[in-house]
């Protein structure tokens, strides 16, 4: 990408555009090893080597992160009254105005990914795209062989009659409470909790375990982030097309 060396270093927080070019005129900067007193040289970041102060600077644009979201804590950028996902970042990430990806319930833990990524967000939560997301769940009451082929076939939402897509309900243990996994492909509003409520169940416990190819980092306490890797972003970003 080429842009203004004030724009590039701006934008990953060194300093306001005016503080850069002082920081220029005092030699700090550097381009490909040379003292650069222009900040507003043009400079192309995928061949550049821009240092500042001795360090190399690393032009980021977008950023892409996978949290394990406690519950508490709400799927959104701000809020008047409860701690959001993004109070939960470090400031070098929240730097960034990366936004949630669709939401977890409030009282929901589990995977989030949170970007700046625009066009990726919309990519994954796009109806077209039908991005599968799995929850493990307990239940209040025994899940049944007959509630699996009702998930199968799609679920009345009485609400908005609106019938779901298909989804996957998998036990792992039947008993009081039930524990399972179920897949969906949409984001209606608490549409697993609703689901189970359909088949006169009640959701106890639930966590979101994958979206899409990513699954949730098991070494992830919850509360905690990273970055997801290249690779995972690869297969995210070929997953979506």
């Amino acid at each position: 990408m080429k842009l203004r060396i004030d724009k590039m270093l701006s934008n990953i927080g060194v300093g306001s555009r005016k503080e850069i070019k002082q920081f220029a005129k005092n030699g700090l900067i550097k381009i490909n090893d040379v003292v650069v007193k222009d900040s507003s040289k043009i400079i192309d970041t995928d061949i550049d080597v821009v240092k500042y102060n001795g360090e190399t600077m690393k032009y980021v644009q977008h950023i892409y992160l996978m949290m394990n979201k406690p519950q508490g804590v709400v799927s959104a950028t701000e809020d008047n009254y409860d701690k959001t996902v993004i109070d939960l970042l470090y400031d070098e990430d929240s730097f960034y105005e990366p936004f949630p990806v669709g939401r977890l319930d409030k009282d929901t833990e589990g995977l989030l990914l949170i970007t700046n990524d625009g066009q990726l967000a919309h990519d994954l939560l796009s109806p077209k795209k039908h991005v599968d997301k799995t929850y493990y769940v307990e239940a209040a009451e025994e899940v049944t062989e007959e509630d699996i082929k009702t998930f199968d076939k799609g679920i009345l939402l009485t609400e908005e009659n609106y019938t779901t897509l298909p989804a996957k309900l998998e036990v792992i243990e039947s008993g009081y409470p039930s524990k399972c996994y179920v897949t969906i492909r949409e984001g209606k509003f608490h549409q697993v909790k609703r689901m189970f409520i359909a088949i006169n169940n009640e959701v106890t416990y639930l966590k979101r375990v994958s979206m899409g190819p990513i699954k949730l980092d098991d070494k992830l306490k919850v509360g905690e982030y990273r970055h997801l890797t290249e690779e995972e972003l690869e297969i995210l970003k070929n997953h979506t097309k």
